[in-house]
């Protein structure tokens, strides 16, 4: 079963790299995505692009690496024209990783990582590339080899429509090379071992088996559907979403179109308005559960998910239960954003 696992969700990660799987949320994976490939003291360049970006910063610092974080508004996705800028400068190679997230789950925003690892190229620069695909796995497209990732980290609880509890690190030859000098101390987190003990299907530790059992199901599932299908089915319902929240006349977090989430769409609420006490009222009257906004957004926007084993009635009732909670919580708006969800939902 581990064998099957292990390589059937390749093609999900787009690589013909070896995968790791631990028993761990998504953070864990963070974790050992550094500290098997860096040393104490070494720098990394991260980019905010929201709450969970502004987790990984953390948790770099806290292990005790240096981390120059470029700082944005959480309503733009990663510069890859800063990256590049960034890299030139550092001539003495001393920037060891660029980390940064695909989709921003608390902002809504999916980063362009081909475009940074262009600027990496473009300013010649051996630093290694860490994407944090989390979110965005298994629904939106993503490309371990193409795009030149070093390590891919990722988890089972969005897109892989399972409960939380694995956490995956996709690992580049050139990553397995800088995992021979690094001295981050490891014990639960190395590469080394899993991969020796991944040979025969088996594990260093007590694997989560009750969700990789669930994995191979899910992979089944992304067979049955097409991959390709998947994505579309994900780019056509969060369009639906956009086009309800543009005609209910509130304002989406991500603020370049170009970088719209197909994952996730977070909204404002209009000023004066809290957006808690409005995700109070949508859960206590229709039984239903936005995201909140996280960090700086607390207060000031929710999320519509619209993600995973997710189809056009699940969106229609879910943006109706939207709406009818603006009415309810008499935030101003426009009526009309189910119609025009629906429309597009008919036309595509």
């Amino acid at each position: 079963m581990a064998l099957s696992v292990l390589e059937n969700i390749k093609p999900i990660f787009k690589t013909k790299c070896p995968i790791v799987v631990y028993p761990s949320s998504g953070t864990g994976a963070w974790e050992a995505a550094l500290v098997n490939t860096l040393s104490p003291g070494d720098k990394v360049l991260m980019f905010e692009t929201g709450q969970f970006a502004t987790l990984w910063r953390n948790l770099a610092v806290d292990l005790g690496l240096e981390v120059d974080f470029i700082e944005s508004d959480w309503r733009h996705g990663v510069d890859a024209n800063v990256i590049e800028s960034k890299l030139k400068e550092d001539s003495a190679q001393n920037i060891k990783a660029v980390c940064a997230v695909h989709n921003e789950t608390s902002s809504g925003i999916a980063s362009d990582i081909a475009a940074v690892r262009k600027a990496i190229d473009q300013a010649k620069h051996n630093a290694l590339l860490m994407v944090d695909s989390i979110s965005s796995l298994g629904s939106l497209d993503y490309r371990h080899d193409d795009w030149g990732v070093d390590v891919t980290i990722a988890g089972s609880q969005k897109g892989l429509m399972l409960p939380p509890g694995l956490g995956f690190n996709a690992i580049s030859d050139k990553a397995l090379k800088a995992c021979e000098t690094a001295t981050m101390p490891k014990a639960y987190w190395r590469w080394d071992a899993m991969l020796e003990n991944n040979k025969n299907g088996f594990f260093p530790f007590t694997p989560a088996t009750n969700l990789l059992y669930g994995l191979g199901e899910a992979i089944k599932m992304f067979e049955e559907e097409g991959l390709e299908n998947t994505f579309a089915r994900h780019a056509r319902l969060a369009e639906a979403a956009r086009r309800a929240v543009k005609a209910w006349g509130l304002e989406i977090v991500c603020a370049n179109p170009a970088e719209y989430s197909n994952v996730v769409t977070a909204v404002f609420t209009p000023e004066g308005h809290d957006a808690d006490a409005f995700r109070g009222i949508v859960l206590e009257r229709f039984n239903m559960s936005l995201g909140n906004g996280l960090g700086k957004l607390a207060g000031k926007a929710f999320r519509i998910g619209h993600l995973g084993d997710f189809n056009e009635l699940m969106l229609a009732g879910t943006l109706s239960g939207v709406e009818m909670g603006l009415a309810a919580a008499k935030i101003p708006h426009q009526k009309g954003g189910i119609s025009a969800a629906l429309a597009h939902l008919v036309d595509e």
